[in-house]
């Protein structure tokens, strides 16, 4: 049931897998594969900061992971790296919001703990490999990994992986990523996991269900400042503007109570002066179309040669898009044949060829073609 790449790894009892194990279907599906093909398999939990204000259910996955752990009979390993989720992807995605952009904490979760300070934890203390459940595949072919989209296309999670430097992905196994999630519960089932029935989480990596306006306020100091019409008039008012993003059509009030009026949507925001402007053209074209051209910081490449016509999303399971890709040194330019909706500055561009991904970055400016 395991991908050809990982059935063909030799002497499987002499090799370690640390398996993240977060206590959901997915991630325990994983670890039982790679058991049942006769791997050494060591369980772990990843311990995040938690806010203290947010009620905390990481004990409860953690015994959900400890729990099939036991059932299968493997080392179960309880892995603190709250610290570095604070500092690396917390602090990181307040500091965005502050100045006005709207990170993605999910892919930052990805390339600075599981793939990052996990990682390198794991490899310290002797793992082979470190595997997870996500949806995602990869090709070994002339001394070059590729990373492809899962099997599922409702699940893929190529998008999140962008960030994960090569000769780690390299080093990492996807175990469900060739399989449907239907079928990844019937084999948690199967073999009688505790959590073959869980429902999935949801939410921010670590946090779950975050009302992220709520979030923010416990760091941010925030005022109330002005919604301006695409005229630069003042029609309404706001929380503050590092609660919003563009495209957001909720979390402001505007004044116009006209049966005709709205619904509106944020179209541009100013930190500096506290303001947003939104507007009630949302026809394919209209205000809200704000990008055609992006470019691209912190990016990572998964492939040699990039440059060239190829797809590209900026939001997990957006329908791909046609694009054109230009890298210059340590950024990048994408052109879209078609304007896209609602794009911020800070959420990630990820590039793909067929399914394969072939890497992403940050998006650091838009403009229209």
């Amino acid at each position: 049931m395991l991908p050809e790449h990982i059935k063909n790894i030799p002497n499987k009892a002499g090799t370690t897998v640390y398996a993240m194990m977060s206590g959901g279907v997915d991630s325990s599906t994983a670890a039982y594969l790679l058991l049942e093909a006769g791997f050494n398999v060591v369980g772990c939990f990843i311990t995040a900061w938690q806010p203290p204000f947010l009620d905390c259910s990481m004990e409860g996955e953690r015994q959900d992971a400890m729990r099939v752990a036991a059932e299968l009979g493997i080392d179960f390993k309880t892995v603190d790296l709250a610290a570095e989720y604070k500092t690396r992807v917390v602090d990181y995605m307040i500091r965005e919001y502050e100045a006005g952009r709207t990170p993605n904490p999910d892919v930052m979760c990805n390339g600075e703990i599981k793939f990052g300070a996990f990682y390198e934890w794991a490899k310290e203390r002797g793992a082979d490999y470190v595997a997870t459940g996500h949806y995602g595949q990869t090709e070994r072919a002339e001394n070059q990994v590729k990373l492809l989209a899962g099997q599922d296309e409702h699940k893929d999670q190529t998008y999140f992986l962008w960030q994960v430097p090569p000769e780690r992905l390299a080093q990492t196994l996807f175990p469900i990523g060739h399989l449907e999630k239907s079928r990844v519960r019937e084999i948690a089932r199967e073999a009688d996991l505790p959590v073959a029935s869980k429902k999935d989480s949801q939410g921010l990596c670590f946090l779950g269900q975050v009302d992220m306006a709520t979030f923010l306020k416990e760091f941010i100091e925030t005022k109330p400042g002005d919604v301006l019409s695409e005229a630069g008039e003042v029609i309404g008012t706001h929380e503050g503007s590092e609660l919003l993003t563009i495209g957001q059509r909720h979390g402001f009030i505007v004044n116009d109570k006209s049966p005709d009026s709205g619904p509106w949507y944020v179209i541009e925001k100013n930190v500096n002066q506290n303001t947003i402007t939104v507007s009630e053209d949302n026809t394919e074209g209209g205000a809200t179309y704000n990008a055609q051209i992006i470019t691209l910081t912190d990016v990572n490449w998964l492939a040699d040669n990039v440059v060239g016509h190829h797809q590209a999303r900026i939001r997990y399971n957006q329908p791909l898009q046609d694009c054109h890709l230009e890298v210059e040194e340590d950024k990048a330019i994408v052109t879209f044949k078609k304007s896209l909706q609602a794009v911020a500055l800070g959420q990630s561009c990820v590039v793909y060829e067929g399914a394969r991904c072939l890497g992403g970055g940050v998006i650091s400016q838009v403009s229209r073609k």
